[in-house]
């Protein structure tokens, strides 16, 4: 369940990433609520999943998650470079998160 739970995180982290880029877009009241909505809601669940799993590799896969999240929404949805090297340490992030959860 912590597992689950620090994922849901990671991707709460994501979606406040994105709100944070909304909010330099268009600047209203809603993006602001969402924004506060989806960082709060990480930190608490990155708080209960850390009472489970070690801090070290607990806030290396949350913010991993972030990382990756953040950079796949960059280029999907706002025009970021899509270039191949950036794929790869893409990659090379996702996978070490990976490493952490098979060797927790």
């Amino acid at each position: 369940m912590a597992w689950f739970t620090l994922i849901i995180a990671g991707l709460l982290e994501t979606f406040g990433v994105a709100m944070i880029n909304q909010l330099s877009v268009k600047r209203n009241w809603q993006t602001v609520i969402l924004l506060i909505l989806g960082f709060g809601s990480s930190l608490a669940l990155l708080s209960y999943s850390l009472q489970f799993i070690p801090m070290g590799t607990g806030y290396a896969i949350w913010t991993g998650i972030g990382v990756v999240g953040g950079a796949l929404i960059g280029m999907i949805f706002y025009g970021e470079s899509k270039d191949w090297k950036r794929m790869v340490f893409i990659a090379m992030v996702l996978c070490s998160v990976i490493g952490l959860k098979l060797i927790t």
